[in-house]
């Protein structure tokens, strides 16, 4: 009970700092283009459709709304307050989790020892690697207008990508023998060689916005795994400290 009591304290310390850190890289340059993207999707929606001109194709679903009537949308925050507060609640939420998952890992390795802080960033790179950039080789990330697959494949095919990225990553590290680490690299690759689920229309955004957010959105979690890292490790010190104490 005490070792998990310590390890949420832990992860506690460091999903608080990632959220700082992941809200603050957000706030500067996320939330600019996401609001920039939404002009761009009303613009879309509002503009009259030409006669004889031809409509793209519809995604699957694009108008299931379950029972909500044609001129019903579904709920969103307001801007301001409202948006910035579930914004924050939500990155502190995600990165707690993450730091469950990584200080997991890391107990897992390293029993009740302290790691060094260069593994502490190791760990953190292994946690951006798994659920930030191989996701986002299929799937990068998206703004508000631009016309993805649905929602259920999506989810599957990061689900996949994170769970074999994460076993992949394992057996290179920590796998004894040539054949396992060959096959953690054939799993890294497996999800990228099936291909992630595309989209059946293009989107309403210009292509230099949606590259300029994806850029940023994996900065944003780079910044917050090497923050989740580093901040567990110092965590850990301390506690260590403390009870030497």
């Amino acid at each position: 009970m005490a070792g998990l009591a310590r390890l949420f304290a832990i992860a506690l310390c460091a999903g608080l700092a990632g959220a700082i850190v992941a809200s603050a890289v957000q706030m500067a340059r996320l939330w600019p283009l996401i609001l920039q993207a939404e002009t761009y999707e009303a613009a879309a929606a509002q503009a009259p459709h030409a006669p004889g001109t031809p409509r793209a194709p519809e995604a699957p679903g694009a108008h299931d709304h379950g029972t909500a009537g044609p001129a019903e949308e579904s709920w969103s925050p307001a801007d301001g307050p409202e948006r910035i507060g579930y914004t924050i609640a939500f990155n502190l939420i995600a990165a707690l989790a993450f730091a469950l998952l990584l200080n997991g890992a890391m107990s897992l390795r390293h029993g009740d020892g302290v790691p060094s802080l260069g593994d502490g960033v190791a760990w953190g790179l292994a946690g951006f690697a798994t659920f930030s950039l191989a996701p986002a080789f299929g799937l990068p990330p998206e703004l508000p207008g631009m016309h993805a697959a649905s929602l259920g494949a999506r989810q599957l095919w990061w689900l996949a990508t994170a769970a074999a990225t994460a076993s992949g990553l394992g057996l290179a590290a920590f796998g004894r023998g040539t054949m396992l680490r060959v096959l953690g690299l054939a799993l890294i690759a497996a999800p990228h060689v099936v291909g992630a689920p595309r989209g059946h229309r293009l989107g309403n955004v210009p292509g230099e916005i949606a590259a300029e957010f994806a850029a940023a959105s994996l900065v944003a979690a780079l910044l917050l795994w090497l923050t989740l890292g580093a901040v567990s490790v110092l965590a850990r010190r301390w506690l260590a400290a403390s009870r030497a104490a």
